[in-house]
């Protein structure tokens, strides 16, 4: 069975710096030559942080034979997660990764609060481009925190006349990102210290007026309930095609990204 192509390798941290109270900003180099070109900026990745106790990143190994993946010992194996690139960098062979600081009951805020220079991370990712959006007269990006690097990628990648609004959910006022800007865009922060327990979310976007006349396209991600409704509201009220808007759910309240997956998995095929 002939596999995607997958870029995979380790990489040790270069940088870190604490851009808001709840978000950590950390650069990684790698030795070897990067393949990471044809990749999208904002686009999802792996990242495999190694158990505690164990420096050095594990992967899994495919067996050509079998078909299957191979996965290193209990004892060894790495837990995996998905993150998103904030910028790449192939010359220097250098990728950022931000990360939300959840605290130390999550592997990856815990394993970013205490990342130390030289510290390895393992980042695996398809080598294929990624379309964040359609070309619209109007656009919409909905997410919390978890969302803002890629919202930021999108951003970025619009050009000055692109019109449209940007709600994002973040822990506190002092959160509110220094790179989630532009001109044509009216944003609007929610300040939610604990979305786990519940948000509002869906509710402001059903509040912001969309234009008539013009396409318009919706890009939302964020928790696994807030997704669902907004997803509905969309598809059935707005009465979307779902080539007008792409929904992501990154994360489920309750729930690890693994026990979560199969579920938001389902719910984004609905």
């Amino acid at each position: 069975m002939q596999q995607r192509k997958i870029s995979r390798y380790v990489f040790r941290v270069s940088h870190k710096e604490k851009l808001t109270p709840h978000y950590i900003r950390i650069k990684l180099k790698a030795d070897e030559d990067i393949d990471f070109d044809q990749c999208t900026l904002g686009a999802n990745n792996k990242i495999f942080i190694p158990p505690k106790g164990v420096s050095e990143v594990h992967f899994p190994e495919f067996d050509e034979t079998k078909g299957e993946w191979v996965h290193p010992s209990e004892e060894l194996k790495p837990i995996v997660r998905t993150y998103t690139h904030r910028a790449i960098d192939p010359v220097i062979k250098e990728i950022t990764i931000d990360f939300v600081n959840h605290g130390d009951n999550r592997p990856a805020s815990a394993w970013a609060a205490k990342a130390k220079v030289g510290q390895q991370l393992g980042v695996a990712m398809k080598i294929r481009p990624t379309i964040h959006y359609q070309d619209s007269d109007w656009y919409f990006l909905i997410g919390d925190a978890t969302a803002i690097p890629v919202i930021c990628c999108i951003l970025e990648s619009l050009p000055p006349t692109a019109k449209g609004s940007c709600l994002i959910e973040v822990p506190t006022e002092k959160d509110i990102h220094p790179e989630v800007h532009h001109a044509g865009f009216d944003i609007q922060w929610l300040i939610n210290p604990h979305p786990e327990h519940a948000s509002v979310l869906s509710e402001l976007a059903k509040e912001v007026a969309i234009p008539l006349g013009g396409s318009c396209f919706a890009y939302l991600a964020s928790e696994y309930t807030t997704v669902k409704i907004l997803r509905n509201y969309f598809r059935y009220e707005l009465k979307w095609t779902k080539k007008q808007f792409y929904a992501y759910s990154y994360w489920k309240a309750g729930d690890a990204e693994d026990q979560s997956a199969t579920e938001r998995r389902q719910e984004k095929a609905s």
